[in-house]
């Protein structure tokens, strides 16, 4: 049991370090790909890249029996933590400011903490969860504007980037209702891909769709494979199962050091400045974690006859 918590602590981190990454290959490909042309090719490659390890897994025998109840947990996963997180907030992007984005993005663990109690008996919020999030959150905020502080509110931007926090909270959630004695982790993954990049069909027709040959340069193949195949594929994998093993608040958690990873692969790669305010915000960031993982003191009563 033991181990099986160190190696979804390990799994919970490594995902953390690759997302924390991903803002650089979005970046680039954002030069000759739309937001939303990189999230459906990317989901659409994190699934067939699930469907053939099924397939080399299962052959031809179906590697999750249908079950109703369980299939609309995968529609709904897929429409939470795909559609609502990943597309909101690529639309919330072309209406406010990306400092905007980041700063209400990054309470998603927050909105989780405070959502999840309704929904999930099994997870207990602490006082001092509470208090530690929101201490993460100012210093994600303050990582995020790095020393600018020069904030513009757009009320239309800003809803999205917070209803793409509400998606991530609303699929954590439904995370901890699969069975994950009967579906193994990446053959529901699978499923939960399929209905994400379904429901994100429609979109196509309204939205930035109009990919041709020529936009998959060398480069761009293997930047938009390493988020099909790696970000999302590998690492919705690793995430879901650490919340399967350590539940929702303690997975959630690692999210906050999302912004301290691309801070220093931003400075390392793109050669981006590290300011004392973003300083600042890792140190909050790392204090808001130690508090939330904070458990209160075991009162140990001696009876006396």
């Amino acid at each position: 049991m033991h181990n099986d918590r160190a190696l979804a602590h390990a799994a919970a981190l490594f995902t953390i370090l690759v997302w924390g990454t991903t803002f650089i290959a979005t970046k680039i490909l954002l030069s000759s790909f739309s937001p939303l042309e990189i999230l459906v090719i990317r989901f659409a490659m994190g699934y067939l890249g699930l469907w053939f390890l099924d397939r080399i897994r299962h052959g031809r025998k179906p590697a999750i029996p249908f079950q109703l109840k369980q299939e609309l947990l995968f529609a709904g996963a897929g429409l939470t933590g795909v559609v609502m997180y990943y597309l909101l907030e690529n639309y919330a992007l072309t209406f406010t400011y990306a400092s905007n984005v980041g700063i209400l993005v990054s309470i998603a663990p927050l909105t989780t903490a405070l959502l999840a109690p309704f929904f999930l008996k099994e997870e207990k919020v602490r006082p001092s969860l509470l208090l530690g999030f929101a201490i993460s959150s100012i210093g994600a905020a303050l990582v995020m504007l790095n020393g600018t502080i020069d904030i513009h509110l757009s009320l239309r931007g800003d809803l999205l980037a917070l209803a793409s926090t509400l998606g991530w909270a609303i699929y954590s959630i439904i995370l901890k209702k699969i069975d994950t004695h009967t579906y193994k982790v990446a053959s529901y993954t699978k499923r939960i891909f399929f209905y994400g990049v379904l429901f994100m069909l429609p979109a196509t027709f309204f939205g930035d769709f109009s990919i041709s040959p020529e936009d998959f340069t060398p480069t761009h193949t293997l930047l938009l494979l390493f988020l099909g195949l790696g970000a999302s594929a590998t690492c919705f994998v690793s995430w879901n199962h650490a919340v399967a093993v350590l539940g929702v608040f303690r997975t959630s958690a690692y999210i906050y050091l999302t912004p301290l990873i691309s801070l220093f692969t931003a400075a390392l790669v793109l050669g981006e400045p590290v300011t004392s305010m973003a300083l600042s915000g890792c140190l909050l960031i790392l204090l808001g974690l130690y508090v939330s993982e904070r458990r209160p003191p075991v009162s140990i009563s001696i009876a006396t006859t």
